[in-house]
Parts: structure tokens; C-alpha cells; sequence
């Protein structure tokens, strides 16, 4: 039984690690349908608070919710050929309905462009009606080979903006300005520091004119794509025939964009921050920011007495905001239940016991790094909002230091063979934007990709890593998830 309860050291297989923390801390765990996972509430409450930070941001910046079908009928996909192109190998496909045969194809849906463009077909009609500026959270399905909860599976959560304008250089700024938004989300409430950059040609969603994303260091040293957001020009306008009348009476089709993120990001979240006793989760999006265990003596009758009156004190001057729990359970020794909070990374720990109580205090633990304090119980709970954000902000410090310790810079193909001798890194280098010096890059290291071609980093002419010619972008590399 021991070991079924323990979880594997990352050290030795992450991978393994990874699953381990997901099923005993009670996230998610696998489906009977392969490929599917059922994500349980405590799961599906870490994701809650992730998509509420995130619907905010979107309504803030004049987005509104709706929500489409999720079959698309197949000669909706064929319109946009380098669309389907792309997806065709992940798409489930319906065939069958009602006990007959469909007369045509029904996809589920991988993605919603094809099927949102053929309603403003009909809805759009001047410029009046731009911009058009909406969003959805829906499942969506593509059929994986390879899958791991959360982080690649063959259903999953997303939510998926799609907008249209007069202007391509509007569209160019609703791509930048969604970006930051995942930014935000990603840096402020998950506590991961990322890197913003544009997709090489190869590494675009299929049929956009570009692609910016958000790139993540896991504790391991591999990236995890964090958000994206899509220029799609007039790719998809013209092929759905969306088209308005413009101030001068002119026909013209609009710009789109469309971005999203999925609930991968709770996978992010135990992979940047979490350690060989389960989750450590940043306060913000913590279902549980404080936990409160009470012990209590079965021989202690006034102790007991005074634990109670305490603890009872906590959860009732407990700040409107802060998501407390106590723990009463019975039949669980102390140790128990501290390494249960432990493992579901429940941001700050109070223990209340008699002894302390007899000095008037309190101790307070904090799960990021295992600081223990003993505090007076007066004023604790006032005080709980200003100890819940310096956690978030020592969660966030401890990730950036990281990423600036497996960092590297390098010139050559032969310092980029080095940089991942000893363990995976995120390396920077001088590169073309071609499939040709790409390719060659990639060859270099098993498994690396070209993450994005980094906007922080402007060129300086340096010569390219693959092919020596003057470089236009610095591209950060990286295995990844």
C-alpha cells in the first residue's frame, strides 16, 4: 500500500512524477475512452479560478462570450485548403446518426475558425457591424497518438477568441494585445515567467498570415506553449465570403484574428512549480489558499476547548476573499493530514495546538519553501491577504530564477550540441526564418524545436547558427511538451 501512495522523485523519471501528482492529489485521472481524462473537482476548481482570471481579461478588453456547434460539416473545413491540411490527421470525424448513414461528414470540432466564418458570412454586412470582437469556452477534440493528462489529451477546455476588423494593422494589435493578456494571466496569477515571440513559417497555425505565442520553463528545463494568438489577414474572410460595405460604398473583406488558451495550463502549473510532495500552487488560482489543522489531545478537554474557540476565531475573521478550509477530520494523525495539504499545494498552513495557544500563538507554514513561523493569533487573520501575495511572489521569484539559470546564449551549432549536454536548456541563438535553417537547428539536438523567434531580442546582424548568412531574429530552442 506504501507504495502505491508514493510519488515518484522527480529525479528520477519527471514523467512519472507528473502523473503521480495529478492522480493523488486528486486533479483528473484517466477515462475509459482512451486518450480522455475526467477532471475532478479539485482539478476542475483550480481550472475555474484560471478561466475566471482569464474571462475578466477578456471582457475588459471588449470581448463578449457566445457559443457554436460542436459539429462543423466537412465541406465548411474544405473551404480553407491549408486549414484543413493542417488539421486533417487530428480530426474526429461522425459518419453515422439516428441509425443512418450522414449524407455528409460532420467534424468535431478541432477548432472553430470554418464554422464561425460561415455564420458572420450572413451577419456581417457593413462597417458598422466591425469590429466583431468574440469569444468562446467550449471543448474541442483532436485525435492524439500521444497523450498526458492535461497537457495533451484527446478532449480538452479552451477557450478560443475570434475577431474581425477593417484594418489589418487593428487586427495586428488585437493579436498583441490577447498575447499580453495570456501574458498576464500566466506571469501575475500562475507565477510563470514567459517569453513572447513570433512562430516560424513551419510552426504557424495553419492558414494564418502569423503566429505569436508564449513560451514556459518547466522545473525540468523543457517549454510548454502557454498561449497563442493568430493573424489570420484575409485567409478565411475570403474564402467564407465575408465581406462589408465600406465608408465609401466599396466592398472589402475584413482582417481576423483569432487566439486561445487551453486547460493545459494546469498542467503548466504543476510542472513549473511543484516538488517531490505534490503540487505547490500560487495563492491566486489556489482552490485552498489557507488550510487550518487543529490538534487537539482526546485526554485535553480544556485544551481542546481552547483550540476550538481559536480556530473557530480564525474562520470567522477570516477576510472576505481568502478561501479558508478547516480541517476537523477524525481518525488522522497530524503528519497525515499535513502531508495531504502538502501534496494538493494548499498555499499556507496553520496549526493551532494548545501549546502554542499558551503563548498566544499560532504556527504558520508556507508551502513554497517549508518557512515555518510561530505568530501571535491576534491580528493573523487580518494579516493573511499581505502572507498569501508574498507566497505568490516568492512562487514567481523562485521560477525566475530558475529560467535565468538554464538560460544559455550561443553562436554555433557546436556550443548549441554542448548547451544540451548535461540537461535540457532554454538556448538563444541567431537563426533565418527559413525551413532550411530551421531544419538544421532541429537536427543538432534529439527532440529540439524552435520555440518562437523571440521579440525581446531584436537582430544585430549576427550570423545565422545554421547557415552563417546575417540572422533577422534570435530564436530561443527548446525541447518541449
Amino acid at each position: 500500500m506504501a507504495d502505491e501512495k508514493r510519488i515518484t522523485a522527480q529525479s528520477e523519471d519527471f514523467d512519472r512524477w507528473y502523473t503521480d501528482v495529478v492522480r493523488r492529489a486528486e486533479l483528473a485521472d484517466y477515462s475509459p475512452v482512451r486518450g480522455c481524462m475526467v477532471i475532478r473537482p479539485y482539478g476542475y476548481a483550480l481550472w475555474e479560478n484560471i478561466q475566471r482570471a482569464l474571462d475578466d481579461m477578456i471582457k475588459r478588453t471588449g470581448h463578449e462570450n457566445m457559443y457554436f456547434p460542436l459539429f462543423i460539416p466537412e465541406s465548411y473545413l474544405q473551404k480553407e485548403a491549408d486549414h484543413v491540411e493542417g488539421f486533417d490527421p487530428q480530426v474526429a470525424w461522425v459518419t453515422r446518426g439516428g441509425g443512418k448513414d450522414l449524407e455528409e461528414r460532420l467534424a468535431v470540432r478541432p477548432t472553430s475558425e470554418t464554422i464561425i466564418c460561415s455564420m458572420y458570412a450572413d451577419w456581417i454586412h457593413s462597417w458598422r457591424d466591425l469590429p466583431v470582437k468574440i469569444n468562446q469556452w467550449c471543448n474541442v477534440v483532436r485525435w492524439e497518438h500521444r497523450t498526458r493528462l492535461f497537457l495533451r489529451t484527446t478532449e480538452f477546455l479552451w477557450q478560443e477568441g475570434h475577431t474581425f476588423h477593417q484594418l489589418d494593422s487593428e487586427a495586428a494589435k488585437e493579436v498583441d494585445t490577447m498575447l499580453d493578456c495570456y501574458r498576464e494571466l500566466t506571469e501575475d496569477w500562475l507565477a510563470i515567467p514567459v517569453i513572447k515571440g513570433r512562430k516560424t513559417e513551419s510552426e504557424k497555425f495553419p492558414g494564418a498570415e502569423y503566429t505569436v505565442s508564449i513560451e514556459a520553463m518547466m522545473s525540468d528545463g523543457w517549454a510548454l506553449q502557454s498561449g497563442t494568438s493568430h493573424h489570420l489577414g484575409q485567409n478565411f474572410t475570403r474564402a467564407y465570403g465575408i465581406a462589408y460595405s465600406d465608408r465609401d460604398n466599396q466592398r472589402q473583406h475584413p482582417f481576423q484574428t483569432s487566439w486561445g488558451l487551453s486547460a493545459r495550463t494546469v498542467g503548466a502549473v504543476i510542472m513549473a512549480h511543484g516538488d517531490d510532495m505534490g503540487l505547490i500552487l500560487p495563492p491566486k488560482v489556489a482552490p485552498i489558499q489557507v488550510v487550518v489543522v487543529p490538534i487537539t489531545r482526546s485526554n485535553d478537554e480544556a485544551g481542546a476547548a481552547t483550540v476550538e474557540e481559536a480556530t473557530a476565531r480564525l474562520e470567522s475573521e477570516c477576510p472576505a476573499g481568502v478561501r479558508m478550509r478547516i480541517d476537523r477530520r477524525e481518525g488522522m494523525r497530524p503528519g497525515e493530514k499535513y502531508a495531504h495539504w502538502e501534496l494538493r499545494g494548499v498555499p499556507l498552513r496553520i496549526i493551532v495546538g494548545a501549546k502554542d495557544l499558551a503563548g498566544g500563538n499560532v504556527t504558520v507554514v508556507r508551502r513554497v519553501d517549508g518557512a515555518q513561523d510561530t505568530v501571535p493569533l491576534d491580528g493573523l487573520a487580518a494579516q493573511l491577504p499581505q502572507l498569501l501575495e508574498a507566497a505568490q511572489q516568492a512562487i514567481l521569484e523562485r521560477a525566475r530564477k530558475r529560467l535565468e539559470e538554464r538560460s544559455v546564449d550561443v553562436s554555433s551549432l557546436d556550443e548549441l550540441v554542448a548547451a544540451f549536454a548535461e540537461r535540457p536548456v532554454f538556448a538563444t541563438a541567431p537563426m533565418c526564418n527559413t525551413a532550411e535553417c530551421e531544419t538544421a537547428v532541429k537536427a543538432a539536438v534529439h527532440a529540439l524545436t524552435v520555440r518562437v523567434l523571440r521579440s525581446d531580442r531584436p537582430s544585430d546582424g549576427a550570423p545565422c547558427i545554421a547557415c552563417g548568412k546575417p540572422a533577422d531574429f534570435y530564436a530561443l530552442l527548446a525541447r518541449s511538451y
